[in-house]
């Protein structure tokens, strides 16, 4: 299998930071923008373009996908984790209650979503395979494959053969963030673990892909480094993507670090307007791909993108363990949520946007 392989960090800072208005201009009246052109799109010359950028990002977005708006939520199986990532609530190093959730515990959280009006779920868990591994991943997957219109899995990278066996159990879609496409910055921020394989987390979508999994979900956590670099790499990472393996849809999520145990600061600022800008740069770029904006965004900033570029907003998002049945449960969660409200509560705000809040977009029949 042909392997993804990245510029240095430093030579996508230089690449942006070479950027003009003129680069600018021509990126937003290019018909098939290319790499450069995104490059232009989220350099410091592209600011005084945004108003520009976001009307054109919101008409490719409407004759892409409409004026619809996926919801979905998390389901957090498990907070127990062998790495130690600087900024992460579940690193090992942090003291907070640890548990796993059986698989009748998993069941009753996905019950609760079901009736919520979710057809799109997201099972996430710490990286740990002797509390999460590939048979509990099937069992569950198992269990709620004819409840769900979609089942989604973000955990450790496994190997294509086990993403293989875990899309014949029904799970459809696979998200893996490189967490930050700076090799050197990875390893300030991943001290121990199986987590601080660069390259093989890079690799992990490819894996993804080549087992036949329907869709991908890359992406970075900004807020480690250079996030307009960031950005390039990440639609490198998407371009190379489309082109080795056509027929599987690939989604980018935004994720900026918000307030979690072991107290991390955000090592480089990344503004609202930052991220309006990768947004918009990533839409012009790729007018098909997928882009998700979660609940750690507030309410009030996930409101006035809508409509934009974003095309997923999660709901009613909880990051513990359990959280759903116990809602006062938040000692052993992930990060602090920023949008608190419910899915009722999102689609409204949908709806008093001109957009359509869809729970459900694909049927596993579609496949057959």
């Amino acid at each position: 299998m042909t392997l993804f392989s990245l510029p240095e960090f430093q030579q996508l800072q230089q690449t942006i930071q070479h950027c003009t208005s003129t680069d600018v201009e021509q990126a937003l009246t290019s018909r098939h923008p290319g790499i450069l052109d995104l490059a232009a799109l989220i350099s410091p010359a592209a600011e005084p373009f945004m108003e520009e950028m976001a009307r054109r990002s919101a008409l490719l977005t409407a004759q892409r996908f409409g004026r619809t708006i996926q919801l979905y939520a998390p389901i957090y199986l498990s907070n127990y984790c062998t790495n130690r990532c600087a900024y992460c609530g579940f690193s090992a190093d942090n003291r907070i209650a640890r548990r796993c959730l059986t698989f009748d515990e998993a069941e009753a959280e996905a019950d609760i979503l079901h009736k919520r009006g979710f057809q799109h779920i997201l099972l996430v868990s710490g990286e740990a395979e002797s509390a999460v591994d590939v048979e509990y991943l099937e069992t569950i997957a198992l269990r709620l494959r004819g409840r769900f219109a979609a089942v989604s899995i973000e955990v450790q990278p496994l190997s294509t053969a086990h993403y293989a066996r875990l899309f014949k159990a029904g799970i459809t879609a696979v998200a893996v963030y490189q967490e930050t496409y700076d090799q050197e910055m990875y390893k300030q921020v991943h001290l121990s673990g199986k987590k601080t394989d660069y390259h093989y987390r890079l690799e992990t979508p490819a894996r993804v892909a080549a087992a036949g999994m329907r869709e991908v979900g890359i992406g970075a956590l900004l807020g480690l480094t250079d996030w307009r670099a960031e950005g390039l790499a990440i639609g490198l990472h998407l371009a190379w993507l489309r082109k080795n393996f056509w027929s599987t849809g690939v989604t980018v999520s935004f994720p900026r670090l918000r307030p979690a145990a072991g107290a991390f600061s955000p090592l480089v600022p990344v503004s609202e307007k930052n991220l309006s800008q990768l947004i918009f740069g990533l839409r012009l770029f790729d007018p098909d791909v997928g882009l998700v904006l979660s609940t750690r965004e507030e309410a009030r900033y996930r409101d006035g993108m809508l409509g934009l570029g974003p095309t997923r907003y999660s709901a009613g998002s909880c990051t513990a363990p359990g959280g759903y049945s116990h809602p006062d449960l938040t000692d052993g969660e992930q990060f602090s949520v920023g949008d608190l409200r419910t899915m009722e509560e999102v689609s409204l705000a949908i709806a008093a946007k001109g957009c359509d809040p869809v729970s459900k977009d694909w049927d596993s029949a579609f496949q057959n």
